[in-house]
């Protein structure tokens, strides 16, 4: 019996972008992942939380963002929860929700080249597949020579999804706010509108 399988988006979302989208599509497709469940963290032990959107807002901008995608579902898990959230413990909580159901975390080559600093990397390498698209900002020989080692050391595996860079980042994308920039284009409309609305970025 083939089971389901469920690609996971983790994040700040502080906004999500263009590029978050594209990863989560194109993951989907190249992998015949059955759904992508976008899941915004809430107070994530490697950032400054207190510099960030509220959750909630960074909540409801990711549901702007994927309403219309039905493979696209958002969970409101990790900012529901109190304190330090850990991928560890999310990941768990999934395997307990969801029977019968395969994992894939979806994410950047930055967050592989650290994720030996994770909570419990080791048993959360074992507990679901990785998959990493590659960023300007990690050498593909860093890359490659990090997942080497991970796959030899722990026995698991870690794809890298084949698509270009997509040098989009929340952080150029608050910048720009910050400026008065455009941002049209490096996100949807309903999320640009929501940010404005709000004044999100400003200060």
């Amino acid at each position: 019996m083939t089971k389901y399988k469920m690609g996971i988006m983790g994040g700040t979302f502080d906004p999500i972008h263009i590029g978050h989208l594209i990863l989560a599509e194109e993951a989907k497709n190249y992998f015949g992942l059955d759904k992508i469940i976008f899941i915004p963290t809430g107070r994530p032990p490697h950032k400054h939380w207190d510099n960030m959107a509220e959750p909630i807002k960074r909540y409801e901008m990711t549901l702007l963002a994927t309403t219309d995608n039905p493979d696209f579902i958002v969970s409101s898990i990790e900012i529901d929860r109190e304190g330090t959230t850990y991928t560890i413990d999310t990941i768990k909580y999934l395997i307990q929700k969801y029977k019968d159901t395969e994992f894939y975390f979806i994410t950047g080559a930055d967050s592989i080249v650290e994720i030996s600093n994770w909570k419990n990397s080791k048993e959360l390498l074992s507990l679901c597949k990785f998959i990493t698209a590659k960023r300007a900002v990690v050498s593909d020989n860093k890359l490659e020579k990090t997942i080497s080692e991970i796959e030899k050391k722990l026995g698991v595996s870690i794809d890298i999804l084949p698509i270009p860079y997509i040098d989009i980042s929340s952080t150029n994308i608050r910048n720009k706010i910050k400026k008065n920039e455009s941002i049209k284009y490096y996100l949807p409309d309903s999320v640009r509108d929501y940010i404005f609305k709000n004044k999100l970025y400003i200060d």
